[in-house]
C-alpha cells in the first residue's frame, strides 16, 4: 500500500511561546527520571576516560602514565594504573504519532499542535549535556526513523520532520504504534529515554512491544487529549467522520441514551490505556489541547 501523502493540519495554531525558564527547570527533572542524563549517573560498558572506577591494576608498557595511582603505587612500592568507566551521554528517542485523528482539536490547539510542542521540548532537552535526539514518526505509513543527532542538528531535523504535518483523513495504519515501538526496540542498543507522543486512539496490541522497551530504557508516554473527543453536545442530529478510517456515521445527539453510551466508550477507551500503562510502570502524562500544555508537563513531571 503507498505511503499517506502528509497535510498541514487547517487551523493549526502552533504550540506556542516556549518560556526559556521553564525550559531550563524541566532539564533536571527530565535528567533525573531518564535515570542517566547526567555524567556518571549511568554505567557504560568498556573502560574510558570516566569518573566510576573500573579497575586498578599494575602499570604495563604503554599505558597512559597519567593514570598513574599515587596511593597505590607508594602501598605497593610497584606502579598502579587506574582504569575509569566511561561517560555515555544519554539518547533520547522521540515516537510521533502522525496518523489523522492527530489533526483534531476543538480548543486552543490542535492535537498536533500540542505534540509538536512536547517534540520540541523533550528534542531541546535531550541534546543538553552532548546528549543526542532520534525521532520516530508512525501513524503516516511505515515508521520514519531519523537518526540520532546532537545538538543544534539534532533540533533542526525534529523541526523539519514537524513542518511535514500528519496524515490525510482516511489512512489508518493498523498496528503503526507497536511497530514504531519494536523498530526502536532493534535500533536503540544503549539504554536511554523513550518518550511516545499520541493520542492512544484506535491502536491495538502495544503493550508488548512498550514492556519490552520499558525494560531497558526509561519511557514516558504522553497522552494528548481533546475534551470533545470525551462527550459529545445536545445539538440534534450529526454527521460525523472518523478520521482514521474515513467512516462516516450520523447520531442524533438530541438522545441522551446516545450521549451517554458515547462518553462510557470513551471513558472505557481512556481508562484501558491508564491501566496498561500503570501495569507497565511507565511514566504517563496527559496533556489536552484546552490547557496549558508545557505547564501542565512540567506539573506532571516534577
Amino acid at each position: 500500500m503507498p505511503a499517506p501523502r502528509l497535510k498541514r493540519p487547517a487551523g493549526r495554531q502552533g504550540p506556542g511561546a516556549i518560556p526559556h525558564g521553564l525550559l531550563e527547570s524541566l532539564d533536571l527533572i527530565v535528567a533525573r527520571r531518564a535515570s542517566g542524563a547526567l555524567p556518571g549517573d549511568r554505567r557504560a560498558a568498556g573502560l574510558g576516560s570516566g569518573t566510576e572506577l573500573a579497575q586498578l591494576r599494575p602499570y604495563e608498557v604503554g599505558d597512559d602514565v597519567r593514570q598513574i595511582d599515587a596511593a597505590a603505587t607508594a602501598r605497593t612500592g610497584v606502579p598502579h594504573v587506574r582504569l575509569h568507566v566511561p561517560e555515555r551521554t544519554l539518547t533520547t528517542w522521540i515516537a510521533l504519532d502522525l496518523s489523522p485523528s492527530m489533526a483534531f482539536g476543538t480548543e486552543q490547539r490542535l492535537k498536533s499542535d500540542v505534540a509538536e510542542g512536547v517534540t520540541l521540548v523533550m528534542g531541546r532537552l535531550a541534546i543538553r549535556r552532548a546528549g543526542r535526539v532520534a525521532l520516530m514518526t508512525f501513524g503516516a505509513g511505515t515508521p520514519r526513523l531519523h537518526p540520532p543527532r546532537a545538538s543544534k542538528p539534532g533540533v533542526v531535523a525534529l523541526q523539519r520532520a514537524l513542518g511535514e504535518g500528519v496524515a490525510e483523513d482516511g489512512h489508518h495504519e493498523p498496528g503503526a504504534l507497536r511497530n514504531a515501538l519494536r523498530r526502536i526496540g532493534r535500533v536503540a542498543t544503549q539504554p536511554g529515554l523513550v518518550v511516545v507522543i499520541s493520542d492512544w486512539r484506535d491502536e491495538d496490541d502495544w503493550t508488548r512491544a512498550l514492556g519490552a522497551l520499558r525494560a531497558r530504557h526509561s519511557v514516558l508516554a504522553v497522552e494528548v487529549r481533546d475534551p470533545r473527543e470525551a462527550s459529545v453536545p445536545a445539538v440534534g442530529r450529526l454527521a460525523l467522520v472518523d478520521p482514521e478510517t474515513g467512516e462516516r456515521i450520523e447520531v442524533d445527539t438530541s438522545r441522551q441514551s446516545v450521549r451517554d453510551r458515547f462518553a462510557q466508550i470513551e471513558a472505557e477507551r481512556r481508562a484501558r490505556v491508564t491501566r496498561e500503562l500503570r501495569r507497565l510502570e511507565v511514566e504517563h502524562v496527559v496533556l489536552s489541547t484546552d490547557r496549558d500544555w508545557l505547564g501542565d508537563l512540567g506539573r506532571r513531571l516534577s
